[in-house]
């Protein structure tokens, strides 16, 4: 498993060109019917639009679309899904929104519109790197507690739940290339008395 970069939630933002009101959308998704009916949303909430295009890039296959929705060949979807390739995105749909305010923009114009669109809607929803994490807990007494929650931390752990009852057990992640050496200092910082518990695997923000 490989790291890579999509975006850390829906959120939209929006500029005015020559009167032509351009509003960009963005979303996280894992699937191609996940990107469908994130455009299928925004075509209806903007019936009354004059184009919504759209790019997506997922993981799954490598996939990648766009559709220009009526703008001339080559000057709305190819630059929108040129900002997804350009910024090293994916499992990410953006739909970018015109309402046409009556000046034409041009080929240059509509180019350098809908690739501006599409990045204020990925700067909107925030570029976040998942990378392959170990989920896994460590338990111990409460004379060690004070000394594994900073390690932890020290360590790139992010501790999730810390659950307190005549022990203290803490559940945290860690990206997986970092775990052998945590588990490492674990033994080390306890003199053997504490080891790290593997839950599983996943992809998770560092």
């Amino acid at each position: 498993m490989q790291a890579y970069k999509t975006v850390a939630k829906e959120a939209a933002d929006e500029y005015i060109v020559k009167k032509s009101r351009f509003i960009g959308y963005a979303k996280p998704v894992t699937t191609q019917q996940e990107a469908i009916d994130f455009i299928a949303e925004i075509k209806s909430k903007h019936w009354d639009a004059t184009h919504n295009v759209y790019a997506y890039r997922l993981r799954d296959g490598q996939q990648s679309r766009y559709s220009d929705d009526g703008e001339p060949q080559g000057t709305a979807g190819v630059p929108a899904l040129d900002v997804l390739n350009k910024a090293g995105v994916t499992d990410c749909v953006v739909v970018c929104t015109r309402y046409f305010g009556g000046i034409m923009l041009g080929a240059g114009g509509l180019v350098r519109a809908y690739g501006h669109t599409a990045k204020i809607a990925l700067d909107a929803a925030g570029i976040i790197t998942m990378a392959p994490c170990t989920l896994a807990a460590v338990t111990c007494d409460y004379t060690l507690y004070g000394k594994l929650n900073p390690l932890l931390c020290r360590m790139g752990a992010i501790v999730e739940d810390t659950a307190f009852s005549d022990v203290v057990r803490l559940q945290f992640r860690i990206p997986t290339d970092d775990y052998a050496a945590l588990c490492a200092e674990v033994i080390d910082q306890s003199n053997g008395r504490v080891r790290c518990e593997a839950l599983g695997e996943g992809f998770a923000q560092i």
